[in-house]
């Protein structure tokens, strides 16, 4: 037989009012949960969408990073679109000899011309295809062989994981700067010289970073799962270690990209960028700098903010980039 009903007074309208007896553990103040809201085991309730969603939608929320995006993607098609719509020469010298040199900025020449007679915009389109290349290449580069290097160090660990990082550190105490330009004289300067130099002092940070991931990763019990079961070394490292280092993998890589721009650049108004005909907007800058001291000024500052600018949109992006992969923001 069912209990009966409970009857109480109401406080307000003081009337009785009768109330069927709630479920064991719920009170009256217990709120009852929306039917649209599933709450998992655990008590949080579930996201909507997968990671990927969750990603991106972090990224998109911080507007800084869509600017960069948009930037890049337009000095990307400045750069390698823009020579197809603006024609000029920027290789051949003696189709230039005709050109006025040091023309300020005009009808026919909307940024001057340098002292060689180079249209500036367009010599700023066919710099910045090297720049932006040699960034990307170098970058690369450095980010797989530093993370490869960390991983086998953080994974094999004793006499191997110090031997390893003591090369590391024996690197990482030679300036850099100092150590481009020796490897630059000392070989034949070319691109791939220069994007293999770049790369050679750039992936000690990533090896040291990969190899902190690997020292926390490899005692999970996934990778002891894996262990027992019988996985060798190379799959461990392959299909778990490295994957689960992604989001350290990526910020590195953006950042890096502006930093190879930036190594460019420095190795470009030293002299030892990439030899001519080609050029760079470090060499530009170079050769903008020592005009600018005779008032030509206008030869300084488009390979100037075009540095500045891509370097910028590049952390921007890194940024949001660490936050998106963040895990208590993936979360929220």
């Amino acid at each position: 037989m069912s209990p009966p009903d409970a009857v109480h007074e109401d406080p307000v309208f003081g009337t009785d009012i009768t109330s069927t007896p709630l479920p064991m553990g719920m009170t009256a103040a217990t709120p009852v949960p929306d039917d649209d809201r599933v709450t998992p085991t655990g008590g949080e309730v579930a996201g909507s969408g997968n990671m990927a969603s969750q990603i991106l939608h972090v990224f998109i929320e911080n507007k800084l990073a869509v600017v960069g995006v948009v930037i890049i993607v337009a000095l990307i098609l400045f750069c390698f679109v823009g020579p197809h719509v603006y024609h000029s020469d920027q290789i051949n010298q003696e189709a230039v000899l005709n050109n006025p040199s040091n023309s300020p900025p005009g009808k026919d020449y909307p940024l001057g011309t340098d002292g060689t007679g180079f249209d500036i915009l367009g010599r700023l389109m066919y710099g910045g295809q090297t720049s932006l290349f040699i960034g990307f290449a170098s970058a690369a580069v450095a980010t797989l062989f530093g993370v490869v290097f960390g991983a086998i160090s953080g994974f094999f660990g004793g006499w191997i994981d110090a031997l390893m990082m003591r090369a590391v550190d024996v690197l990482l105490s030679i300036p850099t700067l100092f150590l481009l330009i020796a490897l630059v004289t000392i070989f034949h300067a070319s691109e791939l010289l220069i994007i293999l130099v770049i790369a050679f002092v750039s992936w000690l940070v990533p090896a040291r970073l990969i190899r902190g991931e690997t020292l926390t990763l490899r005692i999970r019990e996934y990778v002891q799962a894996v262990k027992v079961m019988g996985g060798g070394r190379t799959r461990i490292i392959g299909r778990h270690i490295i994957p689960n280092s992604v989001g350290t993998i990526v910020v590195f890589a953006t950042f890096q990209i502006a930093d190879s721009i930036l190594l460019l650049a420095a190795l470009g108004f030293l002299g030892f960028g990439v030899p001519a005909p080609g050029t760079d907007w470090g060499s530009m800058l170079s050769a903008g700098v020592d005009a600018a001291g005779n008032g030509w000024w206008w030869q300084i500052y488009p390979a100037g903010l075009a540095i500045i600018i891509v370097v910028v949109a590049f952390n921007f992006i890194g940024d949001a980039l660490r936050d998106s992969l963040e895990v208590r923001l993936q979360s929220r």
